[in-house]
């Protein structure tokens, strides 16, 4: 029998662990406060420096919060959609993150959301994704007056797939798309800015985004999906090595 070799583990990282395992099993809630710095060196037995460092390390992740000064011990916070927003967004710009894997992602994440939302969505959602379309328009229109209102379009763009994870009611789904979206945004200025009609090509999107409009008031999950992923591909896969695509084609 041959065994791997084992990662030598900190004091304070077991700290961290048990305060975590805590608040998952809700042991410890929002608010309540964890024992002072020398009521916890007395229940793990470790010393000042381990039980400092394991605080930082939780506060750092957003689990508590402690104030200088203060005689109580930290507050333990509620899950924060934020902190997993700042997460995701520096995964999503690491560099071995490639555009390809990007790209795949939202694939899947956005035709699952259109999927819901067809399904999920209300009359408030769809006055949300209508006043999406308009500001879409209106970029249109200052395009053909000659006006450089192309970031306003893609902006709108976003508003609209902003307005679509929403009514799926799912905050991950949100949150996780809010990232990518960022990302792949500057593709999108990009490509407007440099096609050779810029106004054809915001008209074309157009006539995508009212077409998943009508699928979703429609309750068309499957159709709406449909359009949404293979949107992406068509807009998006020039930009990835032609080895790649074959990351994305399963998706369509």
């Amino acid at each position: 029998m041959e065994f791997e070799p084992v990662a030598p583990v900190r004091a304070y990282q077991r700290v961290v662990e048990q305060i975590e395992e805590a608040v998952f099993s809700g042991r410890i809630k929002p608010g309540d406060r964890l024992p002072s710095e020398r009521e916890l060196m007395i229940q793990f037995d470790v010393g000042r420096s381990t039980v400092r460092e394991a605080l930082r390390v939780l506060q750092a992740a957003e689990m508590v919060r402690s104030r200088p000064g203060d005689p109580r011990g930290p507050e333990v916070l509620a899950a924060s959609p934020a902190a997993l927003h700042r997460s995701m967004h520096r995964l999503a710009r690491a560099d071995h993150i490639g555009l390809s894997e990007l790209l795949q992602f939202r694939m899947v994440l956005d035709g699952s959301a259109h999927l819901l939302a067809a399904q999920l969505r209300t009359e408030d959602h769809l006055v949300e994704l209508d006043a999406a379309l308009d500001a879409m328009r209106a970029g249109v229109s200052e395009g053909e007056a000659g006006s450089a209102q192309y970031a306003q379009f893609s902006r709108a763009d976003v508003a609209f797939h902003e307005a679509i994870a929403r009514a799926t009611g799912n905050p991950l789904l949100v949150i996780s798309g809010e990232v990518v979206r960022g990302v792949v945004l500057e593709l999108i200025e990009d490509k407007l800015e440099h096609a050779d009609d810029r106004t054809a090509l915001m008209r074309s999107w157009l006539a995508h985004h009212e077409e998943v409009l009508g699928a979703i008031r429609d309750s068309d999950g499957e159709r709406a999906s449909r359009l949404a992923k293979q949107a992406l591909y068509d807009n998006y896969a020039e930009y990835v090595p032609e080895e790649q695509r074959r990351l994305l084609q399963p998706l369509l």
